[in-house]
């Protein structure tokens, strides 16, 4: 098989290559930062610049702020701003006002007297410290109008100052504190022509009060023009974010938060007044001057006095948002989303870039308190914050945190806590990193760059666990013929280069959900994923054979290669999956000892095992037919009285070997076995069982539903069954739900039966309605007590549709006399919607999550029959529960009579079944 003597040496998997930092010689040009003039050279060696610097061999993380801007400023660079998220015009108008209030306010005041003029110094200060605090109004913190309190200085000075002076005052004082805060001139301009407008606004509404022939009282006056400064900042501040930004996500929740709104008008009327009675308290004349000074002095140290809390608590929420977020970044497993990616196709490491970035960003979001985070290769502009982080190999960018200019101002806190994220981020990137080429290593063939024998093993399992229950596999083991001949005659490199064209050929022939392994010199193995059947199978590995069987040239060298092939097929779940590989392994060899006995030598061959898998098979039957299955109850409430009135029984079964068997697998395997009548049984009896403890514990527990297929509940299979346990249990009714698929062809001999069983008393349920191709046909296909919503019907409740097609399905129900049972509740805003549409009934996790029978009457044991209950029961509690049972063990028993309960005083009339509360 082997054709000349020239060999090739294959090139072995390069190691990670060592992680660089690339220099940036000028920031990149955005629509937010000024223009640096050409030539100028990035600062270095501490400074802030345009990127990174080397000090030490040591990365150093650079603050990105608005000093950077304007130090080029200050150099000669021209300033070419653009205002980020609102439109030139809005600014431009309020600048306008600005500078005019003030240009009217500095007429006035150089005609004024000289005892004035310090009022007038006095008032600008005080201004400036009111507008320092910004008072938040809305339902997420920094996208939000904010709030600030100069005006209270505007009704301070009126008593002895003109209006025009007045507002000029707080105008300038407003002007003096954003330009320091912000240096941007435009942003400013803005802040203090709003101000000076809604002053205009609260002045106005001030003297209509005041003046004949209203004349209201100055503390009611006051209170009023206050309070319509507030509303009209927040109009504007609203229509801006609202039509002149980017929309961003609220999760739902309205801008403004009316408590918060009602809050901040009410604090800001209360002190407005207060300020306004001093002021007319020494408004005699002698001692106004005074009067204002002292409310001017005592506003600015509730300016001061508000500062210093509103920090604390920012201090407070940026220390837990630290925690959290550095919490999060490392408790991260490298094994999730490692930066490079360890496949052996080279993939990158995009979906691990990915995962870091948002978890950053929801850090800094919480830590910092953004309008915005994003991570982008552009630098931070003006009035941000921003730190260069590398989060993918080879590439730098900034992560940037943006505040609206309207909002508080970066802090050096709060950017010391940007780059302590984003160290943390950087780390944990390269951890991930270091640690994820490590593992490849670790689990990769080093010269064809396959998995190794350990990972082919972790692959499998892992495929055998997680398949579903209708998905095949099969293995394949190949050996190639001859190996050592060729490696004897033509040496271990002509060897190498031919198992390493091997296992690309391999790699090439098999999907993209398969796996390939080099687990020793010459032999391989194959995993085929998504099978349907052995033939398929059989086709795919005969098919693989052909394509890797191909001659191939190495150097001068022609070889024809001859491979043995065993194929192991499993259609269920494998409860030791090494059983696969032996008989696949033996296959193998099989077809080696029948080419030594004389079988084909020039040709590859395939052998099938006998392999079938029945230990799924004699687990289900083991723990139908020995009384071993298990319950879950969930809660069915009622909307109207907030309390539980019914339980659903789920199946659950947990082998010692296996872990939980999934319940639909457990019940499509039934079925296959011919056990489903008894599994339904075991689970009937239980469940009944069970409603009768429940309901000693508390009396309003009425109704027990479990799930059965349309054909079983005729006489000869479960029908007559069913009639005689619900008459040992009169005080409970007995409700069965007909999944919509078992529905959909509907005999007249299961119609007259399902009419038979509701005259009994037994009330009939279509579940799952609303999922896969429901239409409105089921509603009349089969006479039925209770309509369940399938939870895809409810999953966004904020969607008008859903909430039209509930309503109607109400009023389907209304008139066809049946009751409506809501699925997939979550939360309590779906509560609240479907109790605004009028639902009355409803299930799912908000009400609690199915639980075993100990935990579900230690339930009723603590709190009845309520639907919320405080927390979850702690697992100590319920295995004190458990033990405390274990002799009763009422739903774990082997099936028997069971003994009729009496029926408490308020239980339902024998044969009529309960109607939903």
């Amino acid at each position: 098989m082997v054709r000349g003597s020239t060999s090739s040496a294959v090139p072995r998997r390069a190691g990670p290559a060592p992680r660089t930092i690339r220099r940036h010689s000028a920031p990149k040009r955005d629509n937010l930062a000024p223009e640096p003039s050409a030539g100028r050279r990035s600062p270095s060696n501490g400074t802030r610049g345009h990127g990174p610097c080397q000090n030490g061999g040591e990365k150093r993380y650079q603050i990105w702020r608005k000093e950077e801007y304007v130090r080029l400023l200050s150099e000669g660079v021209g300033e070419k701003w653009t205002l980020a998220g609102v439109t030139r015009p809005v600014f431009v108008v309020f600048a306008v006002l600005a500078l005019t209030l003030m240009v009217i306010s500095a007429q006035a005041a150089i005609a004024a007297p000289g005892h004035q003029w310090p009022l007038i110094v006095l008032g600008v200060l005080c201004a400036a410290a009111l507008e320092i605090p910004k008072l938040q109004v809305g339902s997420v913190r920094h996208r939000t109008p904010v709030i600030t309190l100069p005006v209270i200085a505007l009704l301070a000075l009126e008593t002895v100052l003109p209006l025009r002076i007045s507002v000029g005052v707080i105008v300038t004082g407003v002007l003096v504190i954003e330009v320091l805060r912000t240096q941007r001139w435009a942003v400013a301009l803005y802040r203090a022509g709003l101000t000076g407008v809604g002053g205009v606004v609260c002045s106005l509404v001030y003297l209509g009060l005041n003046a004949p022939p209203l004349s209201v009282p100055v503390l009611i006056t006051a209170a009023v023009a206050s309070i319509s400064y507030v509303a009209f900042v927040i109009a504007v501040g609203t229509f801006r974010m609202r039509y002149t930004k980017d929309a961003f996500d609220l999760g739902g929740r309205p801008m403004l938060s009316t408590r918060r709104v009602l809050l901040v008008g009410g604090g800001y009327a209360a002190v407005a007044a207060a300020a306004a009675q001093w002021n007319h308290a020494f408004a005699d004349g002698s001692s106004q001057s005074i009067g204002v000074v002292v409310v001017l002095l005592a506003l600015t140290l509730l300016a001061a006095t508000e500062k210093l809390v509103i920090r604390s608590l920012i201090m407070r929420r940026r220390l837990v948002g630290m925690i959290a977020g550095v919490t999060a970044l490392n408790a991260s497993t490298f094994l999730e989303t490692p930066r490079r990616d360890v496949s052996s196709d080279g993939g990158s490491g995009t979906d691990a870039a990915t995962d870091i970035t948002e978890m950053l960003c929801r850090a800094v979001s919480t830590t910092v308190g953004v309008e915005s985070v994003t991570v982008r290769d552009a630098p931070p502009a003006a009035g941000e914050i921003g730190v260069v982080v590398a989060l993918t190999a080879g590439t730098e960018q900034f992560v940037v945190a943006h505040r609206d200019p309207m909002d508080r101002g970066f802090t050096r806190d709060d950017e010391l806590a940007l780059r302590a994220l984003a160290q943390t981020a950087d780390a944990v990137v390269t951890a991930r990193s270091d640690i994820g080429g490590l593992i490849v290593r670790a689990n990769t063939d080093p010269l064809t760059g396959l998995p190794n024998y350990g990972a082919f093993q972790v692959s499998l399992a892992n495929i055998n666990e997680h398949r579903n229950y209708e998905e095949a596999l099969a293995v394949l083991f190949l050996d190639l013929d001859d190996f050592k001949r060729l490696n004897d005659r033509y040496g271990h490199q002509a060897g190498d280069s031919v198992l390493h064209e091997l296992g690309r050929r391999l790699r090439r022939a098999v999907g993209p959900h398969d796996v390939v392994a080099r687990v020793g010199g010459d032999e391989f193995i194959v995993i085929l994923t998504r099978l349907t059947s052995l033939s398929e199978a059989k086709a795919m590995a005969e098919q693989i054979l052909a394509d890797v069987g191909q001659p191939l040239t190495v150097g001068l060298n022609h070889f024809t290669l001859v491979l043995s092939m065993g194929l192991a097929y499993s259609a269920q779940q494998e409860s030791d999956v090494s059983l696969l590989i032996h008989d696949a392994d033996q296959s193998m060899l099989a077809v080696k000892r029948s080419r030594r006995a004389g079988g084909p030598s020039n040709e590859s061959s395939l052998s099938i095992s006998e392999h079938r898998s029945t230990a799924m098979d004699d687990l289900i039957a083991h723990a139908i037919d020995d009384d071993l299955l298990e319950l879950a109850f969930q809660p069915i409430v009622s909307l109207v009285t907030n309390q539980i009135w019914a339980f659903e029984a789920l199946v659950r079964y947990t082998d010692a070997e296996l872990g939980p068997v999934s319940p639909p697998a457990l019940v499509e395997k039934a079925k296959s076995l011919g056990r489903l009548d008894a599994l339904t049984r075991q689970v009937a009896i239980k469940a009944m069982r069970a409603a009768a403890d429940f309901r000693l514990e508390d009396s309003r527990i009425v109704c027990m539903t479990f799930n059965v297929e349309a054909a079983q509940i005729v006489p000869a299979r479960l029908g007559d069954f069913v009639e005689i346990l619900a008459d040992r249990y009169p005080e409970i009714s007995l409700c069965l739900e007909l999944n919509e698929r078992s529905v959909a062809k509907v005999s007249a001999e299961i119609r007259a039966q399902v009419e038979h069983l509701r005259d009994a008393g037994i009330m009939i349920a279509l579940d799952d309605y609303g999922s896969e191709d429901s239409s409105v046909d089921a509603l009349v296909r089969l006479p039925m007590d209770i309509l369940k919503i399938d939870r895809s019907l409810v999953d966004d409740l904020a969607d008008i549709r859903q909430r039209e097609v509930l309503t109607a399905l109400q009023g389907f129900g209304d008139k066809l006399e049946y009751s409506m049972i809501v699925e997939g509740v979550e939360n309590a805003f779906m509560a609240e919607q479907l109790n605004m549409l009028g639902i009355r009934a409803a299930q799912g996790f908000h009400y609690g999550m199915p639980q075993s029978y100990e935990v579900t009457r230690h339930r009723l044991e603590r709190f009845g029959a309520a639907a919320i209950v405080p927390t979850e029961l702690p697992a100590a509690v319920v295995d004190e529960v458990a033990r405390r049972d274990a002799p009763a063990a009422a739903p774990a028993a082997a099936p028997r009579a069971a003994a009729p309960a009496a029926a408490p005083a308020s239980a339902a009339p024998i044969g009529r079944p309960v109607p939903l509360p």
